[in-house]
Parts: C-alpha cells; structure tokens; sequence
C-alpha cells in the first residue's frame, strides 16, 4: 500500500456554494496507477502552517469515469486546514497528496440489477456523490435514490451536478432534497434528518426491503439516527455503509477531544515491531504514552495518519502479534475488528510485545 505523500498541482478551484470550493488536481502520467481509485475513497492532504505539519483527509467527488481527480471541501469554522484551503491555495500551486484509501463501497457488477440508497447531510455527499456517479455508468441495470439534507438550498453542495445526473439517468436517479432551514411544501422534505424522518421515507417512498446497500455520510448524529432507523426497518448490518467524518460534540463548536489515559490492563512497557512496506522496525512504548501512532512518529517513523480522533481510518493497521485496546473507534467495522484491525492512533499495548502490519490492508 503507498502511503508516501506525492506532490499534485492544483488544476482548478471552483467556487460550489458561499462556503465551498471543488478543487481539481493534476496527475501526472507516472502517477496515475498510484491515483486510481474506488468510487467512495478519500484523499489526505498535506501542508505547514504557523509552523505546523497538519493532515486532513477530503472525499473524492469524482466518479470513476471522470477526466479529473476532484475534492469538494467545505469552509469549517475553526478549521485550519479547510480555511488555508480557501484563502491560500491557488490554482498552479503544487500540494502533498497521498493516494487514495477508503472502504466506503462495494465492488460493482455491470450484471446486477441493484437498488442503492444514498443519506447524506452537508458536505457528507462528497463521497456519496462519487458512488451515485460511478454507480450509474458502472451498473446500467441499477438505480438509486438519494436523500440529501441541507439548510437552504443555496447551501446545497453539488446541487447542478446532481440535478444534470438526475436529467441524465432520468428513471434510474430518484432525489429527495430535505431542508432544515427553509420551507417546503411536504412536512417530510422539511427539517433535520434524524431517525424518525429516515424512518419515515423507510415507511412511505423507500421501502427497506428494496434496498441492496445504503451509504451514510453527514454529521455525528445523524449517521447514528440512520444506522438505527436502518436496522429497525429490517435493512441487515451488513448492507449499512456509514462513513464519519466528524465526532460527539461536548459544546457547540467543540469537538469531542480523545483523552488518552493510561488504564489497568495496560503494559507498562512494551515493544512494538512496525511492519511497512516490507520493512520491520522494533520501537518500545512506554505506558504514559497517548498511542501506538504518537510512540511510532516520536521515534521518527514516517506512518500514514490524518484526524488523529479515530475517524478517517488513515492509521490502519493489522496486529499480528500480541492485543492492543483503542480508546475509541468510528472507523473501523465489527468484521474488520474482527480480523484484528485496530486504529493505531487509539491503540495502547496490553501485552509486552505487539507485531502490527501497516502492508495488511
């Protein structure tokens, strides 16, 4: 798996909406085997700034087919990435990209004949958006039906896009536009997106028993209101796709921050075997360290990471050897833990020596 960073020359930047911009990447040719992707990956970015070597991860919106490797990236307030993007990044200018990774999909089948549910909210329809595309030109027998929550209209993400793939596949795109802020005609296209309203379209215009998968992305909350209106309406786990892309809120405008405490159990020491790109590395970690991921880069090693919060799932790896507990995990699904996944930026040793895989993807 590359994990290596590449610099990308910024292509285009295009104004979506007040608080949002596309930007358009440059690949050149010797890349483009390490820039293909599946329809749902993400991209991790790269840069310094006030000195600082900070990392965010943006979803692709492009669809497979398409002829430019785009992002969608919304202005966050206190963000300080997405707010460099929008003031300092130009077209011309040449930034770190890392290649692709995700596992918010399914394998397509241009034999099947599927029905596919989108539940986005926000700027969570950049990955969704790249699904539905590749989805439709993928899979000519397949349809799919979007529910798409926002403010107000003028806030909506990739509104013309949407609405030319709508005029496009006219009978295999259904789209239901859901506004909290603004009024609508029918109660059940107004309002937040939580379990009660999904449930409802469950109930009335998306029946759960025709759905093959569904993909969630949007805030917090609403990825669990979907998830358990999903799962009461009788759609199995395993057809659920959520991707997060933010955590709990304690206050408003304050993120849920990850308080990496030492706990009974732990080891006091341990040695941990790094395994990259075929190569091994034994680091030790000490039990007052915040992580496995914190431990790696202190002592200089150069391991794929973003959000550092246990939600984008960059710092995956596999442990081969010995047990680890996380401290907390949107990331990662049950079958994946299962295999024995773990997000090393929450990982704390429990056993005096851990073999961890960053190559088992």
């Amino acid at each position: 798996m590359n994990f290596s960073f590449h610099p990308l020359r910024v292509r285009a930047i295009e104004p979506d909406t007040q608080d949002a911009v596309i930007v358009s990447f440059d690949v050149p040719a010797d890349l483009r085997d390490a820039f293909a992707f599946t329809q749902g990956q993400h991209l991790t970015l790269r840069t310094e700034i006030d000195g600082r070597d900070l990392r965010r991860s943006y979803s692709i919106c492009s669809g497979v087919d398409d002829d430019a490797l785009r992002i969608g990236v919304r202005k966050v307030h206190g963000g300080a990435f997405s707010n460099w993007i929008h003031a300092n990044l130009h077209v011309g200018d040449t930034i770190q990209v890392m290649a692709p990774q995700g596992r918010f999909f399914v394998p397509l089948d241009a034999t099947q004949s599927r029905h596919y549910v989108g539940i986005a909210a926000g700027s969570g329809i950049t990955p969704i958006l790249s699904i539905l595309k590749t989805v439709l030109t993928r899979e000519p027998h397949s349809t799919f039906t979007l529910i798409y929550g926002n403010r107000h209209l003028r806030s909506t993400m990739f509104k013309e896009e949407i609405e030319d793939l709508k005029n496009q596949f006219m009978s295999r795109l259904v789209l239901h536009y859901v506004f909290s802020g603004e009024h609508t005609d029918a109660e059940l296209y107004q309002g937040r997106i939580n379990q009660e309203k999904i449930g409802e379209f469950l109930r009335t215009l998306v029946p759960a028993s025709t759905i093959d998968h569904v993909f969630v992305c949007g805030p917090f909350q609403m990825n669990d209101d979907a998830e358990a209106a999903l799962l009461a309406a009788g759609v199995p786990e395993d057809r659920i796709h959520i991707e997060r892309f933010g955590v709990a809120k304690q206050a408003e405008g304050q993120v849920d921050a990850v308080v990496h405490e030492a706990r009974p159990g732990d080891a006091e020491v341990a040695r941990i075997v790094i395994i990259r790109d075929g190569l091994h590395r034994e680091i030790e970690f000490r039990k007052d360290q915040p992580s496995v991921l914190d431990c790696a880069s202190a002592a200089g090693m150069e391991v794929p990471y973003s959000c550092t919060s246990g939600v984008c799932g960059t710092c995956r790896a596999k442990v081969l050897e010995g047990e680890v507990r996380m401290e907390r995990n949107f990331a990662l699904d049950k079958s994946e833990v299962e295999a024995g996944f773990v997000l090393t930026c929450q990982a704390h040793p429990l056993t005096e020596r851990v073999v961890l895989s960053f190559d088992e993807r």
